[in-house]
């Protein structure tokens, strides 16, 4: 440990072979002792927002033990929005129902078939009593938030509304024009 303008700082070689062997772990020690130092982690668990007591969007679940969450907040239907990864195989020992819907978060327009299959499922999942629906892709900021405006509308929501409502519960929503444009289209044709 040396200082340098009044700041501890951590000079850390690079080696090889045995050496370097025998340094990380007096490296590990030293990073762990020295709480200037931040390591930072995969953040760890489900990105749930509810929007309503039966509708929620949020970011990718990708493991086990995170479907398990979402089974356990009742959540019994997923409707993934996210072409990096389909959740029907972790969703099945839950008896979670998943339609996989995926959309590249590329803002270009969207067409109304990905709409018209993604409401259809949620709006069928909704009419049976109990049930909840998680709207989610990669990271919940753009195309799940547009497929729950793209829901809420068809429920009779104003666009603006919708968008009120989501921006209020879930900050990090972004509304790309070129998605709102692609929802109000779909909606008008319905």
């Amino acid at each position: 440990m040396k200082t340098e303008n009044g700041l501890r700082v951590s000079v850390l070689r690079l080696e090889t072979g045995r050496e370097a062997s025998r340094r990380i772990p007096q490296c590990e020690n030293e990073i762990g002792a020295d709480r200037s130092v931040r390591t930072t982690r995969r953040r760890i668990g489900m990105d749930i927002t509810w929007l309503t007591d039966r509708i929620a969007v949020g970011g990718g679940i990708w493991t086990a033990d995170n479907m398990s969450a979402v089974a356990r907040a009742g959540i019994t239907h997923v409707l993934d929005m996210q072409i990096e990864f389909d959740d029907t195989p972790l969703a099945e020992p839950h008896g979670v129902v998943v339609c996989w819907n995926p959309i590249d978060d590329d803002f270009e327009h969207k067409p109304a078939e990905v709409f018209e299959r993604g409401v259809e499922f949620a709006l069928d999942a909704l009419q049976r009593s109990g049930t909840k629906v998680f709207i989610h892709c990669a990271a919940g900021v753009h195309r799940a938030p547009m497929m729950a405006l793209a829901l809420l509308g068809t429920m009779g929501w104003q666009v603006d509304d919708a968008m009120d409502l989501i921006e209020a519960r879930r900050p990090v929503a972004d509304f790309a024009d070129v998605y709102v444009r692609s929802v109000e289209s779909f909606l008008n044709g319905r």
